[in-house]
């Protein structure tokens, strides 16, 4: 049993879809997407939480031009998997209480999409990686300028730019990677094994994170985003901000640090500064947006700067250069915690646009007395996105600031102003909408039902069990967590590191 089950169901079903229309379309795309989460238990079931590779399949490709087609499972891409094979029939679940004109190609685009963003978090080949990377941003770009907003072209093709160019800066450092290999290979191992000099590892860093802080997002390279996630439908935006912006955040990971760890040395402290400075950003404008959509798309901004600055975090040890653990599995859980946060989020401000027929916040109220359920739901998953201690958002943000922490106090308390700005905003939203006396407007407001009350049951589950007992997370990535860290420990020669004074 190989990952190739999993990369190719999402395409084979995809053009299933196309065959069907409308409610039979929509309960195609469940149904297939439910088989790719059974098909990710199974491989969960049946995974080694060690550092090896497993279910790998090595097929040549192109092999005259050194590509193959090689992709495998690790701790680091299990949770991934799970993620994206989670989400996406909570996804399509959601627009159960939508009507798409061609909802054929609608559902099937997200399965398109499906199948790019697996294959990006199961590379094992630059060639490979790339074209993942492309595959998962062209449905996107479809779904949102076929079912988005009023404004949605002119935001559209400024996403579409903007992505576009940060990709073409990672194909060229990675055909510069090819051109290093002796065999003139794609392959992601023999890209660990180069020694390339630190002005090489300065500009292969830049290549590859344009790409990636662009496609997270973190400042300045985030403009794209809140235009986006507003006009996008909700189901686009839940693609995009549960499971799409984690493309950059696992780049980071599996293909930056470990290819150009010396670079990131040099430059790593910068990428730290703007994400802080994302955070405080993007926290201080999310205290101003009356459209609810529009504050989680900031509040997102902010709790994935977080993520990205505890990436950046490396600490002298006894003379060493050290990527913390806890920066990387605070990243690793929190990918998957702020991709199940956020989709309930959107979630609940679709549910809201629908019935309300706005998303302005000071136009609401009351509502929690006329819909309790709903209320409760949300609360919940507020209190997770504030990460409240036993909720799902604690683990990970406390393992963010412990490690920013380590590498500098003053940085950890910059940082650590997500958790209370976001206590202010999101409970203050929460309080404005649900609470207080119900008006004209939310007193029609009827409680959720069907597929809504499935969908948020098992956001708030979710919720509730990872933030009690998040070990067995933990423990998927850990042996593969040490396993990337050891390997760029041995990369970095003492006579790389900054002054001890600078660092």
């Amino acid at each position: 049993m190989t990952v190739s089950i999993l990369l190719f169901l999402p395409i084979v079903a995809a053009l299933v879809v196309l065959l069907f229309k409308n409610e039979v379309a929509k309960y195609a795309a469940l149904t297939f997407a439910v088989a790719e989460l059974v098909i990710a238990g199974i491989f969960l079931s049946r995974f080694t939480p060690d550092a090896t590779t497993q279910f790998s399949v090595i097929v040549p490709w192109i092999p005259k031009a050194g590509i193959y087609f090689i992709a495998g499972i690790d701790g680091i891409s299990m949770i991934m998997v799970l993620l994206t094979a989670l989400l996406v029939p909570l996804i399509i679940l959601t627009t159960f209480k939508h009507q798409y004109k061609n909802a054929s190609a609608f559902y099937a685009l997200i399965l398109f999409m499906q199948a790019g963003l697996l294959v990006v978090f199961t590379a094992l080949d630059g060639f490979l990686f790339y074209v993942g990377w492309e595959a998962a941003l062209i449905p996107i770009y479809f779904i949102c300028a076929m079912w988005g907003g009023q404004d949605r072209i002119r935001v559209n093709i400024k996403f579409f730019i903007y992505t576009f160019a940060g990709s073409l800066c990672m194909l060229v450092g990675i055909i510069y990677l090819y051109m290093q290999t002796p065999s003139k290979t794609y392959d992601l191992h023999a890209f660990y094994d180069l020694a390339l000099t630190a002005h090489q590892q300065s500009w292969v860093f830049w290549a590859f994170f344009l790409a990636f802080a662009i496609k997270m997002p973190i400042f300045p390279f985030h403009t794209w985003q809140p235009d986006t996630y507003t006009e996008a439908p909700s189901a686009g935006t839940m693609m995009l901000s549960g499971i799409m912006l984690k493309m950059g955040i696992y780049g980071v990971i599996r293909w930056l640090i470990p290819i150009a760890p010396v670079g990131v040395q040099q430059w790593g402290f910068m990428a730290l500064i703007l994400s802080i400075t994302g955070i405080v950003y993007a926290s201080v404008i999310a205290f101003k947006q009356k459209d609810g959509k529009r504050l989680v798309a900031y509040s997102s901004i902010a709790h994935v700067g977080l993520i990205a600055a505890a990436l950046f975090t490396f600490i002298r040890y006894d003379g060493a250069f050290v990527w913390t653990s806890q920066g990387l599995q605070g990243a690793m859980i929190q990918m998957l915690n702020h991709g199940i946060n956020v989709v309930g989020l959107f979630f609940i401000w679709d549910i809201i646009g629908r019935r309300m027929n706005t998303r302005d916040i000071s136009e609401l109220g009351g509502i929690a007395k006329v819909a309790p359920k709903f209320a409760i739901a949300f609360l919940i998953i507020v209190l997770g996105t504030v990460a409240l201690p036993l909720t799902n958002g604690f683990i990970g943000e406390f393992l963010l600031l412990n490690s920013i922490f380590q590498y500098s106090i003053w940085l950890a308390a910059i940082a650590g102003l997500t958790m209370i700005f976001g206590a202010v905003y999101m409970l203050r939203m929460y309080k404005t909408t649900m609470q207080g006396q119900t008006n004209a407007l939310t007193i029609t407001f009827t409680d959720v039902s069907g597929s809504e009350q499935i969908v948020l049951a098992i956001i708030c589950i979710l919720i509730i069990v990872i933030g009690i007992y998040p070990q067995p997370i933990l423990h998927l990535s850990a042996a593969a967590v040490e396993n990337l860290i050891h390997m760029v420990y041995n990369k970095v020669a003492p006579e790389d590191l900054l002054p001890k004074g600078k660092y």
